[in-house]
């Protein structure tokens, strides 16, 4: 009975993501090949500027009113429908970047909330189960990444990397995950009939965690470590195709095929997901987020030393340490979330753990990477120039990541149990 059920949270994980990586690493180079390059940072950061809200929203739904795997599955219909809509869209004469905005933003404000509510879903009927969540997530989670590496490779092979064929490749994928969710187990909500205050009828006890320290530090750093989130997502991808400008770099694998090359970052995830479960015991939140800041430093400052040809070893070095940068903080983070909250108030704390990440942190580092990269590398025109440009964007990334560690290693004082 288990394995099965693992199987259906498998199948869940492995379309959430594919979602997201059929335009995630690759819409940056749309965007610059459409005449829209100086914008690449707003559309970013419009993820963030939904999930300042609509995780907490549908995750007050979902404890409250929905159950989880049904609103899960509802929010994929709609965003599903929007992408699709936007594909559409730009093959309309003289469309304008604005309505294209509008339909993208729509559609991403009802998926993100889904990356908070997939974990609820998982959580919950794991525990329905019986297992353990530390040993039972993680393989499950892994999934994810290799759906998010399928949906990268069939984008790139395709030939979609450049065009908005990607936009209707996400949107299909959404609506069969929406159909999938009606094959998945029953999340309960809160029992009906209890007596409520205000604040937590409105779902707003989580944000009472604040009181608490240490809850208080790690919603702080979740925040601050959440602006190197989509800097690599939105300018990788326009950073390798600009060393097509130079003769040298021009037919490489990595500017011709740059989410090939890219998809060896989510690769490493697939390994580092199943390290979680070690580094915790072994070092405890407190590390496993710092190595997590250190290692984002380096993966900002490889892509700064490297090129597509004799220096491609630093970008392969640079997808290799993103595992360890993306995975041993997202998923220990919301592993740590779901330990020290109560299960009334599960999805509504994931839904503010991915405020403070994937909303505003995210949407500070999806607009400040927006402005140092139009600064440094789009008011130039000479193929140089912009390489120059991007060498001294990335390093000012790997900077920050470095003082954040820092300052958490300085700061951060929990002592796991």
């Amino acid at each position: 009975m288990n394995s099965n059920i693992k199987l259906r949270l498998t199948v869940m994980n492995f379309l959430e993501f594919a979602v997201w990586g059929a335009y995630l690493t690759s819409m940056g180079r749309y965007l610059a090949g459409a005449g829209m390059a100086t914008e690449i940072g707003s559309f970013y950061a419009m993820q963030g500027i939904v999930s300042l809200f609509m995780p907490a929203l549908m995750g007050i739904v979902a404890d409250r009113w929905i159950p989880a795997q049904r609103l899960l599955g509802l929010c994929h219909m709609v965003a599903g429908l929007l992408m699709i809509g936007a594909w559409w869209y730009t093959g309309q004469e003289g469309f304008s970047p604005t309505g294209l905005f509008a339909l993208y933003t729509l559609s991403v404000a009802f998926y993100m909330p889904t990356l908070a509510l997939s974990n609820s879903v998982a959580y919950t009927v794991l525990e329905q189960s019986g297992e353990d969540l530390i040993k039972a997530f993680p393989p499950i989670r892994v999934f994810g990444t290799v759906g998010f590496i399928c949906m990268m490779l069939v984008v790139s092979f395709l030939g979609l990397e450049s065009t908005s064929g990607q936009f209707l490749a996400s949107g299909l994928v959404g609506l069969l995950l929406f159909g999938y969710t009606f094959t998945l187990p029953h999340c309960p909500t809160s029992p009906a009939g209890e007596s409520k205050g205000l604040v937590e009828a409105l779902g707003l006890r989580a944000f009472t965690l604040f009181r608490q320290p240490k809850m208080a530090l790690f919603f702080v750093f979740s925040m601050l470590l959440g602006v190197s989130l989509q800097i690599t997502n939105g300018f990788a991808n326009p950073f390798l195709g600009d060393f097509g400008g130079i003769a040298e770099y021009a037919d490489t694998f990595g500017v011709k095929y740059s989410n090939v090359l890219i998809a060896l970052s989510q690769a490493s995830e697939t390994l580092c997901i199943l390290l979680i479960p070690f580094a915790l015991k072994r070092f405890g939140i407190r590390n496993v987020m710092l190595i997590a800041m250190l290692a984002w430093a380096l993966r900002f400052g490889f892509l700064g030393l490297g090129n597509p040809g004799d220096g491609v070893w630093l970008f392969l070095l640079s997808m290799l340490v993103y595992g360890v940068a993306f995975d041993f903080f997202n998923v220990s983070g919301s592993l740590f979330v779901d330990k020290e909250t109560d299960a009334g108030i599960r999805s509504s704390a994931q839904g503010l753990f991915m405020i403070m990440t994937n909303g505003i942190g995210a949407t500070i580092g999806s607009l400040a990477a927006g402005a140092v990269t139009n600064h440094f590398v789009q008011s130039q025109t000479d193929a140089m120039a912009r390489m120059a440009g991007w060498q001294t964007s990335w390093f000012i990334f790997a900077g920050y990541a470095l003082v954040m560690a820092v300052l958490f290693a300085l700061v951060f004082r929990y002592k796991d149990r």
